[in-house]
This record gives structure tokens, C-alpha cells and sequence, in this order.
């Protein structure tokens, strides 16, 4: 009876912290939200100030930066999980990796104007920017691909490896697909970490943009809508309302990431059921 009673109530504890983790995380974006909604006008996008240019640069540095740090990461937590033998070599790469994971992001900004900026005469480029982007994530992707890979039963490896499947048969019909969920996750935290990230930008990718509709050019500087919303608030230009900028701006952030996260997870649900080969019910 005792037990009982301690798992109930073990249970209502749970239940009401994760409502409240809910409920906190509601009130911050409808607070977010509501302060910002009212001013994403066209002109808030299309005017003389207005933040086209640092939407597309926001995206834009995101695609550079998973195209440089998705083939590294991926290829390295594959080869950790499958392929490395256990000794010291791979217990000092996953430490190095941990720790460059634990780097704050201002560190690998200084670094990356020290490297890019100067000693490769790049200036602040979104080329720079996107390529400091992809170390501060590189990390990260190795490890979550690791551990969603070593989450994997050893028996879907030796049914597989059994049936006459090689390695990389097994690694890409089996073993992949299952991970795919803890993959997806990985991703989806390391694109939301470089949509909101300021520190390193500054350092790197600058704090101008072009007024050139859809400027691909990855020399040209990049200011974002995260850097963007740190120079409303830390430097307001003379004769513009620098709340209004800020409010519009982080829930134009907060938009992105939700809309973002959407249509990542949603494709990869649909990408692992096939993969599987689960039908619909």
C-alpha cells in the first residue's frame, strides 16, 4: 500500500512539473509573441530598414554552416559508433569532443576572427561566419550521432550481419533508419542553435548586410536577425524606434524556429515509416 501510494505520488509530482515547465514555456512566447506580432508589417520587411536582407542571410548562414559541419559530424559519430576500436586514441577524441562542446560560443567567435578574418584575409564574411558556425556545432553532431547509433540493439546488427547484409548494407538499411529520431533531434538542435546565435557573427560575419534582393555572394557580410536584434537594443540607430525593431524581430525569431522545427520533424517522421518499411495505417 505504501508503494502504491509513493508512486502516485511520485507521479503527481512529475505530471505537475511538467506542466509548469509547459505552462512557463507558453507565457514566454505568448509574451514574446504578443509584444512582437503587431509590428510584422510588409514595411517591417520591405522598408528602409526593414529586415529582408537579415532574414535571408539567417537562413542562408544556416544551410552554409550544416553543408560544412553535417558530412564531418555525421561521418565522424559513424565511425566512433561502428568502425573505432576501443582504446585510447578513440577515448581521447570522444574527451576532445566533449569539451569543445562545452566551449562557450564567444571562444570559437574570437577564433574564428582570428583565423578567418585576419589570417585569411576573408573580412567579415558570411563565408567566415557560417565556417565558425559549423566548429561550434561540429562537436555536437558527433556526439549525438554517436550515442543515437550506439542506442541501436546489437541485435538488429547481428540479425542483419546473419542474413548476409555487409557492414554497410546493415549500417544503411538498419542501422540509420532506427537512429533516425535521436539524428533528426541532433540536427534540429544544432540549426536552432545557429538561428539564434549572436556572439560568433559579430566576429565573423559582421554587422552590415546588403540590400541586394536574395545576395548569395558568401564574401559579403551577413548580419542576421539575432545580430540584428543585439544592435536594436545595444546600438539603436538615431531616429528609429529600437523596441519596436527588437519586439518584431524576436518574434520573427521565434517564428522561424518553430517553423523550422516543423518542417524538419515532419518530413522525417514520413522519411523513417518508409525506411522501416511502415505502411500507414
Amino acid at each position: 500500500m505504501k508503494a502504491r501510494q509513493t508512486d502516485r505520488f511520485a507521479s503527481t509530482m512529475l505530471w505537475l512539473v511538467a506542466i509548469v515547465i509547459v505552462a512557463l514555456l507558453i507565457a514566454f512566447l505568448g509574451y514574446i509573441l504578443g509584444r512582437g506580432l503587431p509590428y510584422l508589417t510588409p514595411d517591417f520587411f520591405n522598408g528602409p530598414e526593414g529586415v529582408r536582407g537579415q532574414l535571408f542571410n539567417s537562413f542562408y548562414l544556416l544551410a552554409l554552416s550544416l553543408a560544412f559541419s553535417l558530412p564531418v559530424g555525421l561521418g565522424a559519430g559513424i565511425y566512433l559508433a561502428e568502425y573505432a576500436p576501443q582504446n585510447k586514441l578513440t577515448d581521447l577524441i570522444r574527451l576532445s569532443t566533449e569539451s569543445l562542446a562545452t566551449v562557450p560560443s564567444i571562444v570559437f567567435g574570437l577564433f574564428g576572427m582570428i583565423v578567418f578574418v585576419n589570417k585569411l584575409g576573408l573580412g567579415f564574411t558570411i563565408l567566415g561566419g557560417s565556417a565558425t558556425l559549423a566548429l561550434l556545432n561540429l562537436p555536437i553532431l558527433v556526439r549525438v550521432t554517436e550515442e543515437s547509433l550506439r542506442t541501436v540493439p546489437k541485435s538488429y546488427r547481428e540479425a542483419s550481419l546473419a542474413l548476409g547484409a555487409t557492414m554497410w548494407q546493415t549500417l544503411r538499411k538498419v542501422i540509420l533508419p532506427t537512429a533516425l529520431p535521436g539524428l533528426i533531434t541532433g540536427v534540429t538542435l544544432v540549426a536552432g542553435r545557429a538561428l539564434g546565435e549572436t556572439a560568433i557573427l559579430i566576429f565573423t560575419a559582421g554587422m552590415n548586410v546588403s540590400r541586394k534582393l536574395f545576395d548569395i555572394n558568401p564574401l559579403a557580410a551577413g548580419e542576421t536577425l539575432a545580430v540584428h536584434l543585439f544592435a536594436a537594443k545595444s546600438n539603436p540607430l538615431p531616429g528609429t524606434n529600437a523596441d519596436q525593431i527588437a519586439d518584431g524581430t524576436a518574434a520573427l525569431l521565434i517564428i522561424m524556429v518553430i517553423i523550422f522545427n516543423i518542417c524538419l520533424t515532419l518530413p522525417s517522421r514520413w522519411l523513417q515509416h518508409r525506411l522501416l518499411g511502415k505502411d500507414k495505417e
